[in-house]
């Protein structure tokens, strides 16, 4: 029991691993015991933010581009020179827009649909071999973020966000399927409100967005962290292709 929920000598990616949500993982699994790996797309940012959570553990930067397919070999690739396995990929980079609904351009789904569905498929196509090296002790993990507005209708014209969330959500079910052959076992998470750049009406008024949710309160770094840790660790390796929602009951009284 003492090892349930263990990441020790285990090695994790994390893109969008330099701030929000994704620090927040790396921050976790780094006290769980796992080395990890973040990714971001600004490499300035990325290589502060690993030097910052080396004070937990070992942490290592690969900037790199993932919203274009070139952008996911070469993270693909620079993984791969420094390790021969892969126990643990969340795909968490992600992007929203709003707009109204009949001023709502195609860029502003080509952009979004490309990075939150799109890049976690071929990201994880990407590291395929590397995740089943990584699975032949105990299961490796592929943990995709979603969003509860992949699962309930939330009051703002996020319509290629909310679809985009929507999509990863089935397409985990599906991956999950087809990895669990490999002994990979794939799951995701849907946060609520937790304080991020993207999420900036938690970040900035924690308080007022706080009213609004049942728990009384926005997530913190521990909720989050916790949720990943136990997907991505021994406790989790029967939850094959569910969505874990972590939002304090916000999809509940929507």
């Amino acid at each position: 029991m003492s090892t349930l929920f263990s990441l020790a000598g285990r090695t994790a990616l994390i893109t969008g691993g330099s701030r929000g949500i994704g620090r927040m993982i790396a921050a976790g699994f780094l006290q769980a015991g796992a080395r990890v790996y973040i990714s971001a797309r600004k490499a300035e940012a990325c290589n502060a933010a690993a030097a910052e959570l080396s004070a937990l553990g070992p942490c290592v930067s690969l900037p790199a581009d993932v919203s274009t397919a070139a952008g996911v070999k070469q993270l693909a690739a620079a993984y791969a020179e420094r390790e021969s396995h892969l126990d643990i990929l969340v795909n968490n980079a992600g992007a929203a827009w709003g707009a109204a609904f009949d001023e709502f351009p195609e860029s502003g789904w080509d952009k979004v649909v490309n990075l939150n569905l799109k890049t976690p498929f071929f990201l994880t196509q990407a590291l395929h071999a590397l995740l089943i090296k990584g699975a032949q002790a105990q299961p490796a993990k592929v943990i995709n973020i979603a969003s509860i507005d992949g699962q309930s209708v939330n009051p703002q014209e996020t319509y290629s966000y909310a679809a985009s969330k929507a999509g990863l959500i089935h397409m985990t079910r599906r991956m999950a399927l087809r990895l669990v052959q490999d002994n990979i076992v794939v799951s995701a998470i849907a946060p609520g409100a937790f304080a991020s750049e993207m999420n900036r009406d938690a970040r900035d008024h924690g308080d007022e967005i706080a009213e609004h949710i049942p728990a009384r309160r926005i997530g913190n770094d521990d909720d989050m962290a916790g949720a990943a840790i136990y997907l991505a660790s021994r406790a989790g390796d029967y939850v094959v292709g569910t969505t874990l929602t972590v939002d304090g009951g916000v999809t509940l009284a929507r």
